[in-house]
């Protein structure tokens, strides 16, 4: 009679408990700080150039019509020019017109919910919902960075009550009539992005299979709304950041990339809110308002893709300046420290859930990392690639 040999499956510590275990490993820490190479930087930068550009031209405009108290929601239509940078060629146009009619939705489906009476705990379940929504709509459709979190901003913009149906409709064409200026730019300089990916291998994740990305999305959409119950539990203002930190975090295809989007996530929040409070305290006018924006994002799609951390260092005071455009009666730089706290708790919840919510195939992948690094051999192996694994 002979024994069978145990798989190496069994063999692997792979509780939950192992888990945190070796997401304490200070190796895999020390992978959050680390500066990775930009290959794709060019590409990055005309997809920041052209959302810049979105953004000099439609806010002005919007601010100078009747319709100026829509500027925060135009401004959301400006974001949907970053998707699909990684897109073959002549197929770009399609996937930035597609996420422009998922950040309308957003918008529109929010501000109904918010005008039919929903109230606050339901608004925060509804956020929950979309992000989850959206995260296996962006994977599927294979929108590329920035992700899910767009959209999941423009859903938070929405949950802000409104008086009238009205109210829906206009918050609705504002983000669409900037989307399509974003669309229309996009086409027409088309032909620089085509000529930088010429000849040359671009980042394609393989498509997850249909199971592996439901269950992402049912994760994501339970641990982004216990991160905003959780925020507006403790008496927070903004539950909408608090739901963002948490699924920058579970977005990571991996534990130990969950583990740096944490990080990364909070100590970008905390540079970049510097940056806002210096901004803000000065009670800047709608043009440096714009002109800071168009610099921020350009200057996020040129830095992200080395550390996603510094990338953040940008990204937070881009988003205090929109949402100080949107709701300028919010309090300004007082809104700084709230963002802060709000990511932390978010960072943090949205770690927990990663954990507890894992699957067994989960936990194996970062026992075999930490394996890996034991032995010496493939210590490189699990390391985020900040170019193909980033998301705003």
């Amino acid at each position: 009679m002979t024994m069978s040999r145990p798989s190496p499956r069994s063999q692997l510590p792979t509780r939950r408990i192992d888990a945190v275990r070796q997401l304490l490993d200070p190796r895999l820490l020390r992978d959050s700080i680390a500066l990775g190479a930009q290959p794709w930087q060019r590409i990055g930068a005309i997809a920041g150039l052209q959302a810049a550009l979105t953004v000099g031209i439609a806010l002005p405009l919007v601010h100078l019509s009747p319709w100026s108290g829509l500027i925060g929601y135009a401004s959301l239509g400006a974001l949907v020019a970053l998707f699909g940078r990684f897109a073959p060629a002549r197929r770009r146009n399609w996937i930035v017109l597609q996420a422009a009619l998922c950040q309308v939705l957003a918008v529109f489906c929010m501000s109904l919910a918010a005008w039919a009476g929903a109230g606050p705990l339901m608004l925060l379940a509804l956020l929950g919902v979309a992000c989850g929504i959206f995260f296996f709509v962006s994977v599927t459709c294979r929108f590329g960075p920035p992700g899910a979190l767009i959209f999941a901003f423009a859903a938070g913009a929405g949950a802000v009550p409104a008086a009238t149906f009205a109210d829906v409709l206009h918050r609705s064409l504002a983000t669409a009539a900037v989307a399509a200026l974003a669309l229309l730019i996009c086409a027409l300089t088309e032909r620089f992005r085509d000529a930088s990916i010429e000849n040359r291998p671009l980042p394609v994740d393989p498509m997850r299979p249909l199971g592996h990305r439901l269950i992402a999305a049912v994760r994501i959409a339970a641990g982004c709304a216990l991160a905003a119950f959780a925020c507006h539990a403790i008496g927070g203002n903004h539950p909408l950041w608090s739901a963002m930190g948490a699924l920058a975090v579970l977005q990571g295809a991996q534990l130990h990339l969950s583990l740096n989007r944490a990080i990364q996530r909070m100590a970008g929040s905390v540079g970049g809110a510097v940056v806002a409070w210096v901004i803000l305290t000065q009670d800047p006018s709608l043009g440096v308002i714009v002109i800071a924006l168009m610099l921020l994002q350009l200057g996020t799609e040129l830095i992200i893709g080395s550390n996603y951390g510094l990338g953040q260092v940008l990204v937070t005071p881009m988003a205090l300046l929109m949402s100080d455009l949107a709701m300028p009666a919010a309090g300004g730089a007082a809104m700084v420290p709230e963002r802060v706290l709000d990511t932390i708790l978010g960072a943090t919840i949205g770690l927990l859930a990663a954990i507890v919510l894992s699957t067994l195939d989960d936990r194996e992948h970062l026992a075999r990392i930490g394996a890996g690094r034991g032995s010496g051999q493939g210590a490189d192996r699990g390391r985020a690639r900040p170019d193909r694994d980033r998301l705003h």
